[in-house]
């Protein structure tokens, strides 16, 4: 793989010597509501330069973490099937060679071809999902490759029992319904998050950790396609975040900012720091 000609700040290691890979999914083909994401990977590639390399919250710096950014996968707009299949043997040749995946988004969709690559490795892996959204609808408008559905999808890949969701509180009745005999969802907040990283953490399980950027209350991160009230703050994030570091994590990605919704840049920037942060915590 080559650097890419602009990386997340201090994300610039040469692909040999990283522990941890970005890349980016520019895809929001199926988004239900405010399209954009497909052009959120770039910005917060280029708008990190605001930001810092050292964090204060964790007394930790990107420049003595080994990451390469590789920069925007090219996918194709008019297929889903096709671009999951592209994201799905980017992660794959991550994995082979010993690295960690962290995928930036796009649509949340894109989360499932990062999914499909960490499952085939790790079949006894777990879920931790950060999102405003259930997600676990098995089709939107007769078609169930969707970022509405893109959980129920994982499902179908990893069984019951092994999604843990956390900030949900939005979808309808029937995902609420499935989230009961199937998921462990924890509605509006992080409460029970503790226990599962501890359950989690006892046995080091495989943990993919997805972040959907709309867990944040839209007085945060207004800047996303589906902003819905009654979100955690910042500050409640970066501690969920801390706290699922504690797990084997061995993949990873954030979503669903839609930058030109936010002409402010204030979600742009948020979403640069919820990456900083999520690359410090791992493996550290």
């Amino acid at each position: 793989m080559n650097k890419n000609v602009e990386t997340f700040i201090g994300c610039d290691c040469e692909y040999s010597e990283a522990d941890i890979v970005l890349f980016g999914a520019p895809f929001d083909s199926t988004t239900s509501f405010r399209p954009g994401a497909r052009f959120g990977s770039a910005a917060i590639r280029h708008e990190s330069f605001g930001i810092e390399t050292y964090s204060p919250y964790q007394d930790k710096d990107l420049l003595d973490k080994k990451v390469f950014d590789s920069g925007d996968l090219e996918l194709s707009f008019g297929s889903p099937d096709a671009a999951l299949a592209d994201i799905e043997a980017q992660s794959k040749k991550i994995l082979d060679d010993g690295k960690l995946p962290i995928l930036i988004g796009g649509e949340h969709l894109v989360t499932l071809g990062s999914v499909r690559a960490v499952f085939e490795k790790y079949p006894d892996m777990h879920i931790i999902h950060f999102d405003a959204h259930a997600d676990l609808r098995d089709d939107y408008l007769g078609v169930n490759l969707s970022h509405a559905c893109v959980l129920r999808r994982c499902y179908d890949l990893v069984g019951d029992g092994r999604i843990h969701q956390f900030c949900i509180r939005s979808g309808d009745r029937e995902e609420f319904l499935f989230a009961k005999d199937h998921t462990d969802m924890h509605k509006f907040t992080f409460d029970g998050l503790d226990e599962v990283v501890s359950e989690l953490s006892k046995n080091n399980t495989p943990v993919y950790f997805t972040i959907d950027l709309d867990c944040l209350d839209p007085s945060v991160f207004c800047g996303t396609g589906t902003p819905e009230a009654g979100g955690v703050s910042f500050m409640d994030l970066l501690n969920a975040i801390l706290k699922v570091s504690k797990t084997n994590i061995v993949g990873a990605d954030i979503n669903e900012l839609a930058p030109m919704l936010d002409n402010s840049g204030a979600s742009t920037a948020v979403a640069c720091k919820v990456l900083r942060e999520l690359i410090l915590s791992i493996n550290s």
